[in-house]
């Protein structure tokens, strides 16, 4: 190399296991410390192509570092061009795209490489021999070999519809409202892309299964950020991992991120650190971070049943676009809950008096009267008989509901709710305030 007198490039490909700040790469980096110094007054230059940055202390005066960012949108048009092209002569294949399935197809794919969305729309044609809006699923099912192989991140398979969920018209109506959010003609109006929302109330109210239905409502993958795989053995280990899963979380972008009762993943973030040496909160730290700062449409679903746990930075404006306050359903919520879960189970929701049923189960969470109707089908099936109000009323006044056995805990939730939240349906309800008797001096 040195020898060689004419201009040249030389190229070395996946070249970086030989430039980590390792003991065994000690001579090498040395000698690309001699030859970058001898060169630097030639027309020579290495270029070192790798799939990741490591870089030793060492070389990084002496090299410049170009990032290639994911391909866009316009890239992928052109590439999806390219294919229909290609096959708009062979009669058994059929293209069936208009400008809004093309926009789905084409945003789904983001986060591939060319290389890897190209292979997706060949695996489509194979499949069904052709391309339409639906293949959208196909591109996912390729984005969810990627969650799998970082092994931070569990890519959560939803078939969940907004439709089954009972109530919560406020949050439901909030989020139809952002189903168009990522697309080109939200950027071009001037939309940013929504952040996030967490979702704080009492405990089986339907705040996992309104993270579930988002998947399904705006047709994006969900991946389920479990916060226990982020901690490791190894010092440094677990801030590395949270990086990771965040990078991950981008590069399948547009997606949601569901961290699922974040007051207890990262319950010890907000004290001194003295059980594990402050990891907690140094990973919790670039969370929030990345929160305020992260420009990928990544939307972050968050839930949350202890307010007491919560950091105030998580609650500030700007990280997260609104927080909704989950309470008890009310009574007509309760009638359309009924409805929902006795269709599931195969039964005919006129056939039962809900407006009995839903004045009976008056402090109930839908978890709550989802299993008060299992726990009849297994009183009708040991029974021999068929389901009826008789039945689920005998199992309702069975069930002590958890607003019960919890009241003063619901009672200080729905005390720091007041003004801090926007109610998820209906308005929040206030606790019974004490009656103080004046004195006269």
């Amino acid at each position: 190399m040195l020898g060689h007198v004419e201009p040249a490039i030389y190229l070395f490909k996946d070249f970086h296991p030989f430039t980590e700040d390792v003991r065994c790469n000690i001579a090498t980096i040395r000698r690309l410390r001699d030859v970058a110094y001898q060169l630097r007054d030639t027309y020579k230059t290495i270029v070192i192509c790798a799939p990741m940055m490591r870089l030793a202390t060492e070389l990084q005066k002496d090299v410049t570092v170009v990032d290639f960012k994911p391909p866009d949108v316009p890239e992928f048009n052109r590439l999806l061009d390219r294919i229909i092209e290609d096959v708009k002569d062979k009669p058994q294949v059929k293209i069936n795209l208009d400008a809004d399935g093309r926009e789905r197809l084409v945003h789904a794919a983001r986060g591939l490489t060319l290389k890897e969305a190209e292979n997706v729309f060949a695996k489509t044609l194979v499949l069904d021999g052709k391309i339409d809006a639906d293949d959208v699923s196909v591109v996912f099912s390729e984005k969810q070999q990627i969650i799998k192989k970082s092994g931070l991140l569990e890519y959560f398979a939803s078939d969940e519809q907004i439709a089954n969920i009972g109530g919560l018209e406020n949050l439901k109506h909030w989020l139809s409202k952002r189903s168009m959010a990522f697309s080109e003609k939200a950027a071009e109006f001037g939309l940013p892309a929504p952040k996030g929302v967490l979702l704080l109330g009492v405990q089986g109210c339907g705040k996992s299964l309104c993270a579930k239905a988002v998947s399904s409502l705006w047709k994006l993958p969900l991946l389920r950020f479990d916060v226990g795989r982020m901690f490791g053995s190894l010092v440094g280990s677990s801030e590395e991992n949270i990086r990771r899963a965040i990078q991950t979380a981008e590069s399948v972008a547009p997606a949601i991120l569901w961290v699922d009762e974040i007051d207890k993943a990262f319950a010890g973030a907000t004290g001194g650190g003295a059980s594990d040496g402050g990891t907690a909160s140094r990973v919790f730290g670039t969370f929030l971070t990345w929160l305020s700062d992260k420009t990928a449409p990544v939307f972050v679903i968050t839930t949350a049943n202890d307010i007491s746990h919560l950091p105030p930075e998580l609650l500030r404006k700007g990280r997260l676009d609104e927080i909704f306050f989950v309470d008890l359903p009310s009574e007509t919520e309760r009638v359309e809950i009924f409805r929902i879960h006795l269709e599931k189970k195969a039964r005919v929701p006129d056939g039962f008096d809900l407006e009995l049923l839903a004045k009976r189960s008056d402090g109930f969470s839908g978890a709550e009267i989802e299993q008060a109707i299992v726990s009849g089908l297994f009183d009708a099936f040991s029974n021999g008989t068929e389901l009826d109000t008789t039945i689920l009323l005998n199992s309702l006044a069975e069930t002590v509901p958890l607003s019960k056995t919890m009241s003063e805990e619901l009672a200080r939730l729905r005390s720091w709710a007041q003004g801090r939240a926007r109610p998820a349906s209906g308005t929040i309800q206030t606790a019974a305030t004490e009656v103080r008797r004046k004195i006269e001096l």
